[in-house]
């Protein structure tokens, strides 16, 4: 077996946060780092990993995590991510929080979805899939280039969050004023809940055939299990453990630990150390053990703030007992360089 994790934020974001890395417990972590092959490449999002697994040029993001919503038909169409955020100022500049936030229940996104679909019918049509994913299916195809929404959750941006080039530029904030306005929002901000006052649309472009890619998927991430679709390979759910994987039969499985993800984008530093210790004692622990066995070769692949981290480990390379590895800290340490700051 020849065993792909990827695992956004596996290095905590802030390497002098010695509070959140210092006497983390993770024995395999250290293992691994030591024995296993490392190499850091450019920033890349989570969105555009999971598209490099199955060979795919970054674009169509949107149509691919469509597919692998519960229910989906494979609809052909122009298709965008229309997710909703909520858009705030703090200290002059401008801050999106995407659903995962806060709270929105389904009777709110579907009278949201409603509203907009009765309202810009020229444009498209909206879909919600969930409270948190909805779509937008265009009439027609148009440019719009868009960072994915896990690389703008949280983040302080500037006032132009779009992109002017765009026709969907002016219309966009059409949709922010009639948002503003509907009953829905003035029934949250009574409740002192976030207005869902605009909407982030991203992954344009055509869904592509996978080139390559595994031959089992585990995650329960949609973008994930629509690639998996539209490649025809088995996707399940993420297991608890390694365990499940390791006895699937698969030989190029592909696994999606995304538990450290939310953690690092909503600021949870607690969070985010239970998660890198759960991954270690249920994921790389057991993995451990089996390496030469079950498992020929290992690649961790994390998309981090420092970049696309990557760690290969051959089969061979477990008898090498006198190498020893680093923690998740000394790496943030020796990624953030002399400055002390991840760049």
């Amino acid at each position: 077996m020849r065993l792909t994790l990827l695992v956004p934020e596996l290095i905590w974001p802030e390497p002098g946060d010695t509070q959140t890395l210092a006497e983390l417990s993770t024995p395999a972590f250290a293992w691994l780092d030591g024995h296993a092959a490392f190499s850091r490449g450019e920033p890349l999002a989570v969105e555009s990993a999971l598209l490099e697994q199955f060979g795919i040029a970054d674009a169509g993001s949107a149509a691919f995590r469509r597919l692998g919503e519960t229910d989906a038909n494979q609809e052909d169409g122009h298709w965008l991510c229309a997710d909703p955020v909520h858009l705030r100022f703090h200290h002059e500049r401008i801050v999106l929080a995407d659903a995962g936030a806060f709270d929105i229940d389904a009777a709110e996104a579907q009278a949201l979805v409603g509203a907009l679909n009765t309202e810009f019918a020229e444009i498209g049509v909206f879909h919600a899939a969930t409270p948190r994913r909805w779509y937008l299916r265009l009439h027609a195809a148009v440019d719009h280039v868009a960072a994915p929404l896990s690389a703008v959750a949280g983040r302080r941006m500037d006032s132009d969050l779009s992109d002017k080039t765009s026709p969907l530029h002016r219309w966009l904030n059409e949709v922010q004023m009639f948002l503003h306005l509907h009953p829905v929002n003035a029934a949250r901000a009574a409740a002192g809940k976030p207005a869902i006052n605009s909407l982030w649309l991203w992954g344009n472009g055509p869904a592509a055939t996978p080139a390559s890619g595994p031959d089992a998927v585990f995650a329960d991430d949609p973008l994930a299990r629509g690639l998996a679709r539209a490649a025809g390979v088995a996707a399940q759910a993420l297991p608890a453990d390694a365990e499940a994987v390791l006895g699937s039969g698969a030989q190029r499985p592909l696994v999606v630990v995304d538990t450290l993800l939310p953690t690092v984008l909503y600021e949870d530093p607690d969070g985010w150390r239970r998660a890198c210790e759960r991954f270690d004692a249920d994921w790389l622990a057991p993995i451990q053990k089996r390496l030469g066995k079950t498992v020929r070769e290992l690649v961790v692949v994390a998309p981090t703030i420092y970049g696309r981290l990557q760690w290969t480990l051959a089969a061979g390379e477990r008898w090498k007992f006198w190498k020893s590895g680093r923690s998740p800290q000394q790496v943030a340490l020796a990624l953030a360089g002399p400055q002390g700051k991840a760049s």
